[in-house]
């Protein structure tokens, strides 16, 4: 009875299983639950930052909210790759704040309350968010948030609640960095004694009359460096030899390049509109129709267009009517006209008053307008613009075709002196163009253009080239070798990590890096196509992981380091017998066969230019009159003498203040990233983007 209650039981928990497992197919998708599973694991994982994995999903979210945020500021999309870098980064930056940096914050015993909120958001104290936003350009008062805050719920779009709720959070992120940092510099004694120091370090210089004994370019080969010792000093200097996940591949290139069809195709196409394009009245329409360049409001003068087609500059400032002859240059075929000329600056320098009302604008320009003078104190009183990082208040700087605040594009044919009204997005400008430089004729020229594209007959004729490598590598190593040698085609070598998205000439090839890192060591790829014209077909020689260097793969450079080590003993040792009872530095030449050199103004000030580390350090270090040395530095032995001392004043106590402050300014730079070091925190963004 007992062996077959036993069974029954172990019986019953297999049919439980099985009925478990029926149950579960009808209700899972497993290739959900496979996704599932993949989304936990750190392969998936963007980052992790103190122990916490940041999910793809989660990170992705973010940089969907950053973008909404980021265009909500700027009024345009961020399409651009600096662009979504920064949204990006802003996004990592947004979970190192609250899964590192907040928490450490708050064990500090720092805190941000409510009412320091409120008081740093309605201007009662500074807050470098809210003066730099765009809604308030610098305008932060208690009315001014009023008047924002108070048409939140009106919003239907819910932007305006969403920046909002932005704004708050990061005046309050700001205020625990800000705190943090204040501790941090408040640490960073800098007391009497090491300003004395400093200032006889950097004021002292010496006059040194010296020898130096250069090592020798040929090995020496009485200097051996054994496997032990090479062991030894990985094994003391293991941090150093830290590195990412990386491989050596080998790849080739194959660039897709229009035929001689594909150009003949490109002519006739735009022979076909250029009847049109000379009868065109509204050339803007015309072109974004039928041009593969849109009519920009830029101006040209003489010389300029020259990198694109001397033809074309000649034809533009040659006085001509009409549409210019086709021409082609590079790639592309033009015809050209010219739609407008003015007599325009290469640039001009703006300055202006910004407030919140017209009747207000014509209040500030009435007062201008009796004393121009004025500007200044007006911008002042008046503007909500209080950019601290301008020679006078008011100046928005100098200002050229390429380099505009939108809407404030008129400046360039303003005259100077005059002041005037100006209305942009952020808000009522009185203006005033101080200066304008390199007056000119300038034109603006509509572009009729027509670029040779590859035609699929031309991309296939690649692929095929590109495809028999491919086919006859077989996914082998050795045998791409081969292949590319039989075929006369040239494998790039290069090293990579998770970051690589350039390859040669070629931009944003990431296929090809996470083709390489999914793929095994010896493993050659199908034909990888990038960005429409470029083929790849890529090979790994060698598969690095994330951690410290093999030895063998850092023997080389160890054995050299060691080496060069050995080789300064031996010659310092040299040196040392050669000169022993040398009194004077004449002496010590004669008996290295060497001229004694003076090196003047010797100081630590002086670190990084003529003279090494070694030296300075001996000759700052010597007794003045007393032969020093044998010294061992990077380039030779050093045998020196101080003749002189002398003490001066040009580096003051500002100076030595500004220094001390600029090193605190580096070391609490460096807060953020030592937290993440410290808690082995990981950044995999690389891998994503």
């Amino acid at each position: 009875m007992a062996v077959l209650e036993t069974i029954r039981v172990k019986f019953g928990v297999l049919i439980t299983v099985l009925i478990a497992l029926a149950l579960l197919s009808f209700i899972v998708d497993f290739n959900s639950l496979s996704s599932a599973l993949n989304s936990t694991s750190s392969k998936y994982a963007v980052g992790k930052i103190d122990g916490k994995k940041i999910p793809y999903k989660d990170f992705q979210e973010q940089v969907e909210y950053q973008t909404r945020i980021a265009e909500l500021v700027s009024g345009n999309q961020a399409s651009s790759e600096q662009g979504q870098q920064q949204i990006r980064q802003a996004s990592w930056q947004h979970f190192v704040d609250q899964n590192l940096f907040l928490k450490n914050a708050s064990a500090a015993g720092i805190e941000v309350g409510k009412d320091e909120i409120f008081a740093l958001t309605t201007g009662e104290l500074d807050s470098p968010v809210m003066q730099y936003s765009p809604v308030f350009a610098g305008n932060v008062n208690i009315e001014a948030v009023q008047a924002f805050t108070s048409g939140i719920d009106e919003d239907q779009s819910g932007n305006s609640r969403l920046y909002w709720d932005y704004l708050q959070h990061q005046v309050a992120v700001q205020q625990y960095y800000a705190k943090y940092a204040s501790l941090f510099t408040a640490s960073s004694l800098f007391n009497n004694v090491t300003m004395q120091n400093t200032l006889l370090e950097n004021n002292t210089t010496s006059t040194v009359e010296a020898v130096t004994v250069n090592f020798p370019f040929q090995k020496d080969s009485t200097i051996t460096v054994s496997s032990s010792e090479i062991k030894k000093y990985y094994s003391s200097h293991k941090e150093e030899y830290k590195q990412k996940a990386n491989r050596d591949i080998v790849y080739a290139l194959f660039e897709v390049e229009p035929s001689e069809d594909d150009f003949s195709a490109a002519e006739e196409a735009l022979e076909e509109v250029y009847d049109e394009f000379a009868g065109a009245s509204n050339v803007k329409n015309f072109l974004m129709r039928n041009s593969d360049q849109a009519l920009a409001n830029y101006y040209y003068k003489e010389g300029e267009l020259r990198s694109i087609s001397p033809e074309i500059d000649d034809f533009v400032f040659s006085g001509k009517k009409g549409v210019s002859p086709i021409i082609k240059a590079d790639e592309s075929y033009y015809a050209v006209k010219v739609v407008d000329t003015k007599s325009l600056p290469e640039r001009v320098f703006v300055r202006h008053i910004l407030v919140d009302s017209d009747s207000l604008a014509n209040v500030v320009l009435s007062q201008l307008r009796k004393n121009p003078s004025d500007f200044t104190s007006l911008a002042i009183e008046y503007s909500y613009d209080h950019n601290p990082n301008v020679a006078q208040p008011g100046d928005l700087g100098w200002m050229n075709q390429s380099n505009m605040i939108p809407g404030m594009e008129s400046v360039l044919e303003a005259a100077v002196n005059k002041p005037f009204i100006l209305n942009t997005r952020y808000g009522v400008h009185v203006v005033l163009v101080t200066e304008r430089v390199d007056v000119a004729t300038r034109k603006q020229v509509a572009f009729l253009k027509k670029t040779a594209v590859p035609s699929k007959a031309t991309m296939n004729k690649f692929y095929s080239k590109a495809n028999e490598l491919a086919s006859s590598a077989a996914g082998k190593l050795e045998k791409l070798e081969a292949a590319a040698k039989e075929q006369g085609v040239y494998l790039r070598p290069m090293n990579i990590n998770e970051g690589t998205s350039n390859y040669a000439s070629v931009s944003r090839a990431k296929e090809v890096t996470r083709w390489a890192f999914e793929a095994k060591k010896g493993e050659v790829s199908n034909v990888i196509t990038v960005n429409q014209n470029y083929l790849f077909v890529v090979g790994v020689k060698e598969s690095h992981k994330e951690g410290y260097k093999k030895v063998e793969e850092v023997k080389a450079g160890i054995e050299s380091i060691l080496y060069s080590q050995k080789l300064a003993d031996k010659v310092a040792a040299e040196v040392a017998s050669k000169i022993e009872g040398c009194t004077t530095m004449e002496e010590v030449g004669a008996a290295l066969d060497q001229t004694p050199y003076t090196a003047e103004n010797v100081s630590f000030a002086a670190m990084g230019g003529e003279y090494e580390p070694a030296f300075i350090g001996a000759a700052s270090s010597a007794e003045q009159g007393k032969i020093a040395g044998p010294v061992k530095g990077s380039r030779g032995v050093y045998v020196l003498q101080v003749k002189e001392r002398t003490a001066g004043s040009h580096f003051t106590e500002e100076d030595a203040k500004a220094q001390a402050a600029q090193k605190v300014q580096y070391e609490s730079q460096m807060i953020v990233p030592v937290m993440l070091e410290q808690t082995g925190s990981v950044d995999n963004r690389e891998r994503f983007y």
